[in-house]
């Protein structure tokens, strides 16, 4: 296993702020699993940012009579700050239409192109000739075939779920002037998927078949089973990163090809802020690389950019990507154009200092294997029942007992005692689930301490022992503090900020994940704590 870890967040589109689906389903299980190997003494780098290209920025920007720029602008900083208050703890977030994301995606785009990579072809597409550009599937309308549907998009029907292509729609017309578009030559440059083939069923079909999540392997294995085609890496737009070639004007880099090279451009900036070399993340087999993605994102992430990595040559493959399926809100599927969704940043606003009861209840929800449902009423039970009632209550008995009792100091008692192993238990149950990309089971086996610290005090009854074997009384509050302490380690990557408010408390300071699956004492007898 290598000591480097580059860890990559997908990037959010810049049309709109991210709500709790994103989180569940990417950023936040992210998040737990940097701050996990950042604990182990690993070298991280955590990286994301916002994903400023592509078909879904332009429709928001006519929509709003603003230009794409003022969108991106807008819902780059919204995003951002979303994620700093969440506790989203990226070594760098940064954008795609930053002057080293262009460089960065074009050089890559060339070095493809100079060694024959892509295959130059032409294609009729529609054109619309009132506006004078080629139309993006999103811009075309009419009726689907298959629902009757008037209002269907070239990509999609959104009625029936139906995927289209535009030459499918009946009676097309173009979203920008209302006309019905004519089919017009282009030229675009095409990254032959097929010849990649045995590549993939070689890399991830033989040999991720027993360590990659079932959904993600399967999703693979049909794409492959299918068969893959060539597909256009350039486009006839004018809001992208423009294509590096002369005679190429109004073309830009497929939003899914400069997308992912985000990823390695972000790290550019990072390392040569923090005197490091990036290339000792993407091109050195000492490095493990890790896509955290939404399961829409597959394709891009296990097909399309290890391809282009692979076609290029110096670039190493993702040694896991643990998709996430979709989360839905009340029973319904979130839907952004309906506003039915739970919005990071209002999310902030109506409930401040709590962050990490929604990280708390969107991971114990998270839709790991399957889509799963966000309710607020089990939010509230999360909340009520579990952090306040068992992980809470627990920390705050044995605070209380110790002030009463001994002045905040911890009393004396037995480092051999049997109920220490727990603490050791538990840090390498929550490891191993971790390594495993399990968060639900790593967030029980973390709650399931406190289950047992609580049902600990409960036996031992200090409040009783105190007055007539205070020996007892002092050995069950040595304990209870080495696993309140334990539980405000190991609480870190999951609830950020009420780990550093419990250290706080405990007047302790973080330590490594390994001490605390190696040691049992974590606070000494004689220790002051704050009040």
């Amino acid at each position: 296993m290598s000591n480097r870890k580059m860890i990559t967040a997908a990037l959010p589109y810049a049309n709109g702020p991210v709500h709790i689906g994103h989180l569940a389903g990417v950023y936040i299980p992210a998040d737990v699993y940097a701050r996990f190997q950042r604990r182990l003494g690993k070298d991280v780098a955590f990286i994301c940012g916002s994903d400023e290209h592509g078909i879904p920025i332009t429709i928001r920007a006519k929509k709003e009579g603003v230009t794409p720029q003022d969108i991106v602008d807008k819902y780059h900083e919204i995003i951002k700050k979303s994620f700093s208050d969440l506790g989203i703890s990226f070594d760098e977030y940064s954008r795609t239409t930053s002057k080293n994301h262009y460089e960065t995606s074009q050089d890559f785009f060339k070095v493809l192109y100079e060694k024959g990579k892509f295959t130059e072809e032409i294609s009729e597409q529609y054109f619309d000739e009132q506006a004078g550009e080629f139309l993006a599937d999103r811009y075309i309308v009419g009726t689907c075939p298959n629902c009757g549907n008037e209002n269907a998009y070239g990509d999609q029907c959104e009625k029936c779920g139906s995927t289209l292509s535009p030459s499918e729609l009946i009676n097309p017309k173009s979203m920008l002037s209302g006309n019905v578009p004519i089919l017009k030559e282009t030229k675009n440059w095409y990254l032959p998927l097929n010849e990649y083939e045995d590549f993939l069923n070689e890399w991830i079909i033989e040999g991720h078949k027993d360590d990659w999540k079932p959904n993600v392997y399967g999703q693979v294995k049909s794409w492959l089973n299918d068969g893959l085609k060539p597909r256009a890496m350039t486009r006839d737009l004018n809001w992208g990163v423009p294509v590096p070639l002369p005679n190429a004007e109004g073309k830009v880099l497929y939003v899914w090809f400069d997308a992912p090279i985000g990823y390695i451009s972000f790290t550019k900036e990072w390392a040569e802020k923090n005197g490091k070399d990036w290339k000792d993340y993407w091109q050195s087999e000492n490095s493990d690389l890790v896509h955290f993605i939404g399961k829409d994102n597959i394709v891009f992430h296990c097909i399309i950019f290890p391809s282009m990595m692979k076609a290029h040559g110096d670039y190493i493959m993702p040694k896991n990507v643990p998709a996430f399926e979709f989360l839905n809100l009340e029973n319904d599927k979130i839907s952004t154009s309906r506003n039915w969704a739970v919005w990071a940043h209002e999310y902030v606003e109506d409930f401040p200092g709590q962050q990490d009861v929604l990280r708390y209840a969107l991971l114990s929800s998270a839709p790991e294997t399957k889509d799963n449902n966000f309710t607020w009423k089990d939010f509230q039970t999360k909340n009520n029942s579990e952090l306040v009632g068992i992980f809470g209550n627990f920390i705050n008995r044995v605070a209380v007992l110790i002030h009463k009792y001994y002045d905040g100091v911890i009393p004396q008692g037995d480092i051999n005692s049997p109920e220490l192993q727990e603490i050791s238990k538990s840090a390498k149950e929550i490891s191993g689930f971790l390594e495993n990309y399990e968060f639900r089971n790593s967030l029980t086996a973390l709650m399931n301490l406190a289950r047992f610290g609580n049902q600990y005090l409960q036996t031992e009854e200090p409040w009783k022992t105190i007055k007539d074997n205070p020996e007892k009384a002092a050995q069950s509050l040595f304990v209870g503090a080495q696993i309140a302490v334990a539980l405000a380690q190991l609480s870190e990557p999951f609830m950020p900020f009420s780990s550093e408010k419990l250290l706080n408390m405990f007047n302790v300071e973080k330590k490594d994940w390994n001490t605390i699956e190696n040691q049992s004492v974590l606070i000494e007898t004689g220790h002051k704590i704050n009040e």
